[in-house]
Order: structure tokens, then C-alpha cells, then sequence
């Protein structure tokens, strides 16, 4: 959430930032002066508050002079009765007013930063970068199509069990995804990451400082049972978000740096009809995810988006995948990010860059939520400004879809190569994963009479 006193033009704040933010954004800029309303109605609350305190604190001193006095005090008594009761009503009017403030300034996005493209179409997302050598020929298969000649998911079976985009992993399917999970901690723990396996699932009123509203009802699952409701996580980057809750940090700590490793359930529910085949976009999956949290002074966070970012790069050049890297416009930003950068690695049978990497800068967004605290040196006969840590987030891999974008990459005539990264986390030497299925002259699938074993 953003600064209140971002809204405050008497506190040096800048509505008129916050506005051009919101238009860079597509969003409802009216949301800005519906919060400058509700915070000067909560001025005048606080103000109607603090002046019957004041008067109640009056009363107190006369009843406690004419009691000196031994003169009689009755009627002060029973006026100060009357004024606590308009306390305790305009503590409840004040509670409610700014409560309301609080809840208006949440769906306001976080400010965008000047180097992103303002478009609200996401075909003008910018290319930085490329990198990497594309496979060009014609006839290469899709990655629905390997998943199924490989033998090495049952989706059938899977969505009988599960329901829609349910699927078992199996054989060398397992091991692949398995080798890119240690593979990817691993590459993060080379680079100065502290690997942490985060729970699965969060408490309701945790989640809801971490998450837009609108992901509850698109992506999260609802776990329902004894005690407080519960949501399964959609990403690690979410209870890493909230692992420091209410903490405060000296400037020396930081910055933090985590790869965290979880499964993770999205219902999807804004994708009907998109990827519903294979393993690309699916309702469970494994992620390997790079977190930060930097002080907010220097630009250190900014600093920490480009290491993010080279981070996922490395990664993807060490398996030897195609890439671009993109400038999300802002219209396509999600609330908390100020600036978010997308890895878009290159699918040969479809001759398409697809996103497998998101990585973004959310600066005080979050923590501000979240509390999460940067202790400062307090001004001699002043206040201790509160400043909070800027947090960032950015995939390394989210293993399946990796995993369809290795598919059609390392495919030949007879099967799929293992890519040589991933060699020493292949049990048993495996080096080559032959078809075990073949597609007739109608396109059904069927099994090879002598399927060839994996190889080394």
C-alpha cells in the first residue's frame, strides 16, 4: 500500500504523482481524491476527538478543585458523563472513517517508476535484451505433443483424479523436474542466496497483506477445516513476504537475499480456453523463486532488480534456452510492482518467446503493509522517521513450464536430449530420454513395440 502522507500536500506529499501514477497505470484516478476525502474527513474526526478529550480533561480538573474546595460537583459530574459518551462515539466514528481511508487507498497500484513503457497493450512491452541461438527449422513438435511420446505425464488419468489440468508426472519427467529444482537452488545459492522451503499454505488475514483482493477469487485455492481459514499459495514470494512481519532491521542486515522452493496451486480462473493442454499453464506446479528485501536508500533496490534479473538470466543461458528479456508496460502491472521486467524464453515448434520468468520491484509497497521496518537514527529533539525495506521478487523457474520449453528446445527425431546443466543432477547418468509412443497416419497415440530404455 502507499504512504498516506503521499496524499497529504500539507506533509509534503504529491497527489498529483499519485494521479499520473494511476493514469500511467489505465487506472481509476478518481480513487486519489476519494482518499483525500476520507483523510480529511478523518482530520476533522481526529480533531472532533482530540477537542472532547480535551474538554473531558478540563472537567476532570475543575471536579478535582471544586472536590479541594469541598464544593459541591455534581453537575460537572454529570456533564462529564455526556462528554466520555461523545467520546467513545467519536473514537468509534474515527476508527470507522479512517478505516474506510485505509481500505480506499489499497486498490491504488504503487508508483510507477519513469523507465517503464506507459501502454495499456501488452504487444508494446519493450525488448532490452536477446540472447541465445533459435532453432529455425521447420516440423519440430510441440511441447503437448513430446509430454505424450516421451510417456512421461498422464494427464487422462491425472484429470480424472484431480479434475481440470490435473496430470502425474512420471519417469524421467520426475527426475528432469527434480534436476531443475537443485539446479535452480543450486545457481541461487552461487550467488550469495539463502535457500528456504516455505509453507504451502497461509492464514487468511496473512495472505490478504500480501495479495491483491482480486487474486483471491481469480488464483487462490481456499482450505477450509478446523480453526482459520486458510489459502494455498501461489507463490513462494508470498510467505517470504510476510516471514518478516512487523520486524525491524538495522541497515547493516541487509540486503536479505532468498531462493525459496515450493509447489504452488493457482486456479487460473482468468484463463479459460489458454494453454488447457499439456503442462504449460497448470493448477499445480513447482517454483524456485528469488526474493529480496534492500534498505530503501541509494537505489539499492534498483541495484537489486538488475542482479535479480542477471540472476535469471545466467540461468537460462547455463541450460542453453533462447531468450528476451521485456519491459512490462505499465498498464500491465500488477498492483504492487513499480517496475517488471519478464524472461520470455523461445518455443521453436510454435516459433514464440513465452514468459517463464517475472521480475519486479516493489519497492515499500508491501513492507509498508507488512510493517517490515528499517531502523533510522532518531533526529536529536525530533521524531525516529519511520522508513520501510523495499522488497523484490523474481522467478527462477517455475519447473514444468521450464521443463516444456527444455522439450522442445532439446528434441530429436528420436527423443529429447538432457541438457548438459542438468546432467550432474540426473541419477543413474541418464543423458538421453528416448519416445516411448508414437502418433499413426489418423494422429493416435500408441506405444512403440520396442521402446528404447534412457540412456547414458
Amino acid at each position: 500500500m502507499l504512504d498516506i502522507n503521499l496524499f497529504r500536500e500539507a506533509k509534503g506529499g504529491d497527489p498529483a504523482l499519485v494521479k499520473q501514477s494511476q493514469q500511467r497505470r489505465f487506472a481509476d484516478v478518481g480513487q486519489v481524491d476519494r482518499v483525500i476525502e476520507l483523510d480529511a474527513e478523518w482530520r476533522d474526526a481526529i480533531y472532533k476527538l482530540e477537542s472532547l478529550k480535551r474538554e473531558f480533561n478540563a472537567i476532570n480538573k475543575e471536579i478535582g478543585t471544586l472536590r479541594k474546595a469541598k464544593q459541591d460537583a455534581t453537575e460537572l459530574q454529570e456533564k462529564g458523563k455526556v462528554v466520555k459518551k461523545q467520546i467513545a462515539e467519536a473514537e468509534e466514528a474515527e476508527n470507522a472513517v479512517a478505516a474506510a481511508r485505509d481500505r480506499a487507498i489499497l486498490p491504488i497500484g504503487n508508483l510507477v517508476h519513469d523507465s517503464v513503457p506507459i501502454s495499456n497493450d501488452e504487444a508494446e512491452n519493450v525488448v532490452v535484451k536477446r540472447d541465445g541461438v533459435l532453432r529455425e527449422e521447420d516440423g519440430l513438435l510441440n511441447h503437448v505433443d513430446l509430454v505424450q511420446l516421451l510417456d512421461i505425464v498422464d494427464l487422462d488419468n491425472g484429470t480424472t483424479v484431480a479434475g481440470g489440468r490435473g496430470f502425474f508426472l512420471r519417469r524421467e519427467g520426475v527426475l528432469l523436474n527434480q534436476a531443475l529444482v537443485q539446479f535452480a537452488l543450486a545457481h541461487g545459492y552461487s550467488r550469495g542466496c539463502e535457500p528456504v522451503m516455505t509453507p504451502f499454505f497461509m492464514r487468511q488475514d496473512i495472505m490478504a497483506e500480501c495479495a491483491q483482493l482480486s487474486q483471491f477469487d481469480e488464483e487462490l485455492y481456499k482450505v477450509t477445516g478446523e480453526g482459520d481459514d486458510k489459502y494455498l499459495i501461489a507463490t513462494s514470494e508470498q510467505p517470504l513476504c510476510a516471514m518478516h512481519r512487523k520486524q525491524w532491521f538495522e541497515e547493516y542486515q541487509l540486503p536479505l537475499k532468498y531462493i525459496g522452493y515450493s509447489t504452488c496451486f493457482r486456479k487460473e480462473a482468468g484463463s479459460h480456453g489458454r494453454d488447457t493442454l499439456g503442462i504449460f499453464r497448470i493448477h499445480q506446479f513447482e517454483k524456485v523463486e528469488q526474493f529480496f528485501v534492500t534498505s530503501p536508500y541509494k537505489n539499492k533496490s534498483w541495484e537489486a532488480l538488475e542482479e535479480m534479473l542477471t540472476n535469471a538470466e545466467d540461468f537460462y543461458s547455463a541450460l542453453g534456452l533462447p531468450y528476451q528479456v521485456v519491459n512490462i508496460v505499465s498498464g500491465e502491472l500488477n498492483n504492487a510492482a513499480a517496475k517488471k521486467y519478464d524472461l520470455e524464453a523461445y518455443f521453436p515448434a510454435s516459433k514464440k518467446y513465452r514468459e517463464l520468468v517475472s521480475c519486479s520491484n516493489c519497492t515499500d509497497y508491501q513492507s509498508r503493509r507488512l510493517d517490515v521496518r528499517l531502523r533510522t537514527p532518531k533526529i536529536p529533539g525530533g521524531e525516529q522517521k519511520k522508513e520501510f525495506v523495499h522488497m523484490l521478487n523474481c522467478t527462477l523457474t517455475a519447473t514444468e513450464r521450464t521443463l516444456c520449453c527444455l522439450l522442445e528446445n532439446y528434441q530429436t527425431p528420436d527423443g529429447v536430449r538432457v541438457p548438459e546443466a542438468l546432467l550432474p543432477y540426473m541419477p543413474g547418468g541418464i543423458t538421453f530420454i528416448p519416445f516411448r509412443k508414437a502418433f499413426d497416419a489418423k494422429g493416435k497415440l500408441n506405444s512403440r513395440s520396442q521402446p528404447a530404455a534412457a540412456s547414458k
